[in-house]
């Protein structure tokens, strides 16, 4: 896979969201991080639900009935010293810790580009807002060499706490996590079901959640921190949704194992998405690309209203960044 930072198209990047930005709620002090990590999974009892929206983005329509069986989720997103015990155990080697053979890409004339370089060293994609100039065109996404889980800013900042989730995963690293794990990625359509936790009207508000990690202020020039967070917040310490699942929404973007496609598939019943052939990102032609689910720390009333559990957005698979992380679902109750 490529990792050009182009590709990278996630909630800070290329939707801006039209329109006045709704009312901002009162804060509420329900970061809690004082408190044990809440760990286990939880029976998500099957049924149905309303899949999408009509009120928001046109990728999210048509809205519709689908029906889900019971399965179990993760209390949190995975975590950095859950999947350091992962690494430990087997030895494994993210995408983000691989360099590229420049053969792979022979489109690439690094003579020509020297610049271009970097981005066959290992590392991954990172939020840095920058000056002026990288305000005005929007290009505040770079590829950092030697960026990875420990550093996910890159190597020259602090390492990820034991207890913030684990971040620069590309998706073939998540599923090699869940396959140790035994459990698997979430479809869109679990993910979703999960994160209503029977509130209908929850896809609907485009007003910024309470209980939840995002920014706050005029993204990207001041997130003033009302939240008590500026970058990623250690799992599991804002207040649960009604199924008991922390951080649903905001904190980091999550992996569903669902390719993209800016319209939903047919199917209604335990919908897997559309086929690999029929993934599509409008803004990213050609590349197949999974669904994001959840929004991040980086999603503001003013740029980024994905906050929402119908909220979606797409990601090549091959590309890891600072604010995509993920949770494991299982058929059935997973041992302690």
């Amino acid at each position: 896979m490529t990792r050009y930072v182009w590709f990278f198209l996630a909630c800070a990047g290329v939707v801006a969201c039209s329109g006045p930005a709704p009312a901002h709620p009162p804060a509420e002090d329900t970061a809690r991080c004082d408190t044990a990590l809440p760990t286990g999974a939880v029976e998500i009892e099957g049924g149905q639900f309303t899949m999408g929206s009509d009120a928001n983005y046109r990728e999210e329509s048509p809205s519709r009935t689908v029906t889900v069986d019971t399965f179990w989720m993760d209390r949190t997103e995975v975590t950095v010293e859950r999947f350091a015990r992962f690494v430990e155990e087997t030895g494994y080697e993210t995408v983000a810790e691989r360099p590229i053979d420049p053969e792979t890409m022979p489109d690439v004339d690094l003579e020509a580009r020297p610049d271009l370089a970097p981005i066959f060293e290992p590392g991954g994609a990172v939020f840095r807002p920058g000056d002026v100039e990288t305000l005005r065109t929007a290009s505040w996404w770079h590829y950092v060499p030697g960026a990875s889980w420990r550093h996910p800013q890159g190597p020259d900042a602090p390492e990820a706490a034991p207890r913030e989730p684990v971040t620069q995963i590309a998706f073939e690293d998540a599923e090699a996590f869940a396959s140790w794990a035994g459990g698997h990625l979430p479809t869109e359509a679990e993910w979703e079901y999960a994160a209503l936790a029977n509130d209908e009207g929850a896809s609907s508000t485009s007003a910024r959640p309470r209980n939840a990690n995002t920014w706050q202020g005029i993204f990207p020039v001041e997130n003033t921190g009302e939240d008590g967070f500026d970058g990623v917040a250690p799992a599991g310490c804002f207040a649960p949704n009604a199924n008991g699942l922390h951080d649903m929404l905001g904190n980091v973007w999550e992996w569903t194992t669902d390719w993209y496609a800016p319209f939903p598939a047919a199917d209604t019943d335990n919908p897997q998405g559309v086929p690999q052939d029929r993934s599509f990102d409008p803004a990213n032609p050609g590349v197949p690309s999974r669904v994001l689910k959840g929004g991040s720390f980086l999603c503001a009333e003013n740029y980024c209203q994905r906050y929402r559990p119908a909220a979606r957005h797409p990601q090549e698979t091959g590309l890891g960044t600072n604010h995509i992380g993920f949770r494991l679902v299982y058929d059935e109750a997973p041992e302690d």
